[in-house]
């Protein structure tokens, strides 16, 4: 970052470097810490010249005790997270010299009486009435068949390309996860049908090389991370099924425990998951890792 330019937008793009080479974030959590860390340097500077020198301990907890008004509980848990990524870039590119990271309040994380994934019956009910009657239920039913058998991400599905799946050897190549690697995924039967049925029947000629691109407004245009949330909602409501949430981390939750009901461990889940963390698995499964047994080996890894 150049010393003579301290405008907001200058440190968070030597952020987002620093993201970027150092850590090998990937671009949809790169775009969540820089947000948030440009919110905070506005509510600090309000636009004017950037001196990290300057902020103290009370910025911060203001900062985040505010935002627990206005957001639920796992955005603020975002928020922090990004403050002390940015707070660490700082020490690192030695525009402060101190842990402030330290400063950023624990943010509790509420329960919800509901479970946040659905039970093997209304899972497997889910599948079984996936629609197949014209292009969008084809796409939306592969969209659906990659997060409920793979676990994708939304984001992970709107990026999927077609030079991603081999169908030679029945497997998918996740280019770029949240860890900031890539993963190779057996693909099953079912998906692997549902893919091909899309392909065939359903996705419009377009130059596009992903996967999934509209199929009626811009048709032939990639679809984005809140479609795939959308197909989940509208399968929902198409299989009577009420559910706590509705978008895609529903299905990754469900196929989480489902998974763990089956005897996979945590250990293969997050391999399979994409986590970085055992901790973050054991959330998604609702489960105690110390009551699990040990790992078997994981799912193949392939640098991105």
């Amino acid at each position: 970052m150049s010393t003579h330019d301290r405008s907001t937008d200058a440190v968070i793009a030597a952020f987002d470097e620093h993201l970027r080479r150092a850590r090998g974030v990937c671009p949809e959590v790169r775009r969540n810490y820089a947000r948030v860390a440009h919110a905070f340097l506005q509510s600090v500077f309000d636009g004017g010249e950037v001196d990290l020198t300057r902020i103290c301990v009370r910025d911060v907890v203001e900062f985040v005790s505010a935002s627990t008004h206005r957001y639920q509980p796992a955005t603020v848990q975002l928020m922090a997270t990004s403050l002390r990524s940015f707070f660490r870039f700082a020490r690192a590119a030695g525009l402060r010299a101190d842990r402030l990271e330290d400063a950023v309040p624990a943010v509790p994380r509420r329960r919800n009486s509901l479970p946040r994934h659905l039970g093997t019956e209304q899972f497997t009910a889910l599948l079984a009435s996936l629609d197949v009657c014209s292009p969008r239920a084809l796409r939306d039913r592969a969209i659906i068949l990659c997060v409920a058998r793979l676990g994708l991400r939304a984001s992970e599905v709107a990026r999927l390309r077609l030079e991603d799946v081999d169908w030679r050897n029945a497997t998918v190549h996740v280019v770029t996860r949240k860890t900031g690697h890539g993963a190779l995924l057996p693909l099953p039967d079912d998906l692997g049908r549902a893919l091909a049925d899309y392909l065939r029947d359903g996705r419009p000629a377009t130059p596009a090389r992903q996967v999934f691109v509209l199929s009626s407004v811009h048709a032939d245009a990639p679809i984005n991370r809140q479609l795939v949330s959308d197909a989940v909602a509208r399968a929902l409501r198409h299989a009577g099924i009420d559910a706590p949430v509705r978008g895609a981390n529903l299905l990754r939750h469900s196929f989480a425990t489902d998974l763990l009901g089956h005897g996979a461990t945590i250990k293969e889940i997050a391999d399979v998951f994409g986590h970085g963390s055992l901790t973050t698995t054991s959330i998604y499964a609702r489960v105690d890792v110390t009551a699990l047994r040990e790992a078997a080996l994981p799912w193949p890894v392939v640098a991105s």
